[in-house]
């Protein structure tokens, strides 16, 4: 999935100007296969970050300096570390992940210390998540970023380049398809710790985009955010327990600063380079991410959300 959607991305995208029919050659494979794992015929996020890495020594383990990619655009340091330092904010979050599961599971008859045991090993691994994506700037210039790296990872919906849509041809009944591209937003990681703390978005455009971006996941990590969100009861159990409230705030602090952070780089990435006159071709839309959204206003609110939520 990954090798073909790095191929058709970079058919649609590698000219001066985007394809509107992309070749049955490559089209048939990729919703073939697209239909078979549950994702849409685009590149997203699992293929460009999740499925797209390997060890450089598989004796050692996944760090900044150990890890390579499987597949880029144009290559270069830029693109490689804009990719593999979202490849090592998964790894990082990882026990995040679990404790987010755990504490789903956990109950009012439970002890005060099985919840005070998951929120500190969220606590922890959210900030090794942030120290993480705070290297951001080290290795990614916002105008090497914007100019070389953005362009090739658009998607097809709500995407000013390509009004009409993307025919596959012969698929679809040769119908325009419409679909996000690849964006952060599409990470199980901050879904599945909203749904285990608590932490709700007010029901709106940004409500359901979010829930949309599950429709470009891996269709295990879908039902595992479904899951957490159905069963946890934790906010209202912390929310009567004063014990609790200094911890639960942490988590709620590591997150906003996650989102902060990427609000930052938006503006630093993104709004900023598009007053930067373009040597290489567009940067696509600069009021939309590239997955579609007015992405200054979407992420402030996501910071905003989170930081009236604390208790």
């Amino acid at each position: 999935m990954a090798h073909l959607s790095f191929i058709a991305h970079a058919y649609i995208w590698g000219g001066d100007k985007p394809q509107k029919i992309l070749p049955e050659v490559i089209a048939k494979p990729w919703v073939k296969l697209s239909k078979f794992l549950g994702r849409p015929p685009i590149l997203s996020y699992a293929s460009y970050c999740l499925d797209n890495w390997f060890k450089i020594d598989n004796d050692k383990p996944i760090s900044l300096n150990n890890v390579a990619l499987i597949n880029n655009f144009l290559g270069g340091v830029d693109e490689d570390w804009f990719v593999t330092i979202h490849v090592c904010i998964e790894d990082a979050a990882r026990d995040a992940v679990d404790a987010a599961y755990k504490l789903s599971e956990l109950k009012e008859t439970n002890k005060i210390n099985d919840f005070s045991v998951q929120l500190k090993r969220i606590i922890k691994s959210l900030k090794a998540v942030n120290a993480i994506f705070s290297k951001m700037p080290e290795k990614c210039d916002p105008y090497v970023y914007y100019h070389r790296v953005r362009p090739y990872i658009f998607g097809t919906k709500d995407n000013p380049d390509l009004k009409q849509g993307l025919i596959y041809e012969n698929q679809f009944n040769n119908k325009p398809q419409f679909f996000r591209g690849e964006t952060g937003a599409q990470s199980s990681i901050i879904p599945l710790l909203d749904g285990a703390l608590g932490i709700e978005h007010t029901n709106d455009n940004l409500r359901h985009y979010l829930n949309e971006m599950r429709d470009y996941m891996p269709p295990k990590h879908r039902k595992m955010i479904e899951y957490v969100e159905n069963k946890s009861q934790a906010k209202n159990i912390i929310d009567k327990s004063k014990k609790l409230t200094k911890e639960y705030n942490s988590c709620l602090e590591e997150i906003r600063k996650f989102r902060a952070m990427h609000l930052e780089y938006a503006a630093t990435y993104i709004h900023k380079q598009a007053q930067v006159s373009n040597t290489f071709g567009t940067g696509g839309s600069t009021i939309r991410g590239t997955g579609g959204t007015p992405f200054m206003k979407y992420l402030k609110k996501h910071r905003d959300e989170t930081q009236k939520q604390k208790v």
